[in-house]
């Protein structure tokens, strides 16, 4: 029989002199398996090229093998459209499929509408089609109680990937966009700036609220307060980074430094004042939010906040798939966020 062609379970355990039964256990991580029987039907496996089938897999499990993840729809595709990309969605993927596949499951990526009605139905169809043994909810849907509910009737696990809200349920990883908040505007004071503005994110985002509450203290802690209109709005598109910017250059008195909430307002920031004729970091200093990939290529190269995106999602794959398991995990877990300093920050001109 040639290698991989339409091998089957009964064939792995022909071929390591044991009974389907044991191939299944081994298969699934069962218990009661010799070591030694163990490493004879994964020398049969890895010899025959056999592949177990999924459907096969979830039959003598009890489980899908899929952890189900899903994001804002709206502005996923938005960014999609206009060639933007998704550097926060590409690198949720990246820890949590390549978490997933190590422990031997899927990662599933769905796109839900955030208007609560649609988000449960949408949610509560993917459900009831796929059956995953997680879900992991990201920011705005970490913040809908309802999708919550539903799942915690459903008893399937669940994660809130980098919301650091207060929640009593689920599984949350996060960093604390507080503290990070307060290390950008303390980086800035250490660099003597006392005139520091702050563009903030969608309201429908918890995230966004801390970061503006961090901001707001950290000045305090400096002795410093919030100069009118140096706390302007956007909805974490370029667009509205771009607007909030301009809004910022009309101010009678200009600030040496602002603090954007990502990455994708951050260099609408750039784009804004390099119009203007306003050199950063020469005149203007900027801090941005999540140090996706793309900050190291912008002009200058951003200082950020690193928001260990790929860490949360591996992490929480981790736990949810534990917790399937039945291990009681739900509660809180803060991941370290780093600043990173790069050209967009420097001293403050005298």
């Amino acid at each position: 029989m040639a290698k991989g062609s339409g091998l089957t379970i009964e064939d792995v355990a022909l071929a390591a002199g044991v009974s389907r039964q044991t191939v299944s256990r081994v298969l699934n991580n069962g218990p009661s398996v010799r070591p030694v029987v163990r490493e004879r039907i994964l020398a049969a496996i890895e010899d025959l090229g056999y592949v177990p089938s999924l459907a096969a897999r979830r039959m003598g499990s009890g489980k899908s093998f899929l952890i189900l993840a899903i994001n804002d729809r709206a502005r996923t595709i938005e960014n999609w459209t206009a060639g933007r990309g998704n550097d926060w969605v590409d690198q949720m993927l990246h820890g949590g499929m390549l978490t997933c596949e190590a422990l031997g499951y899927h990662l599933l990526f769905e796109l839900v509408d955030t208007q609560p009605a649609l988000a449960i139905k949408a949610l509560d169809g993917a459900l009831s089609s796929l059956r995953p043994d997680g879900v992991i909810l990201t920011p705005p849907h970490s913040e809908n109680p309802e999708l919550a509910a539903l799942l915690t009737k459903r008893g399937i696990p669940f994660g809130r990937m980098g919301s650091s809200s207060r929640h009593d349920d689920g599984i949350n990883v996060f960093m604390s966009d507080h503290a990070a908040a307060v290390a950008a505007v303390e980086h800035l004071v250490a660099l003597d700036h006392r005139r520091i503005a702050f563009i903030s994110g969608s309201a429908q985002y918890a995230v966004s609220d801390a970061r503006e509450r961090g901001y707001v203290d950290g000045l305090a802690a400096a002795g410093l307060s919030v100069a009118d209109g140096y706390i302007q709005h956007g909805d974490f598109s370029f667009a509205s980074g771009a607007q909030a910017m301009e809004r910022i250059l009309a101010l009678r008195d200009l600030p040496s430094a602002v603090i954007v909430s990502n990455d994708e307002m951050a260099f609408a920031v750039l784009h804004v004042a390099a119009n203007a004729g306003i050199a950063v970091p020469g005149a203007l200093s900027v801090v941005s939010f999540d140090d996706t990939p793309g900050v190291r290529f912008s002009m200058p190269p951003l200082t950020a906040i690193r928001q260990p995106i790929s860490a949360l999602a591996a992490a929480l794959c981790t736990k949810l798939i534990r917790a399937h398991g039945g291990d009681d995990l739900n509660g809180d877990y803060v991941l370290p966020f780093e600043l990173i300093e790069r050209q967009s920050t420097a001293r403050c001109p005298a």
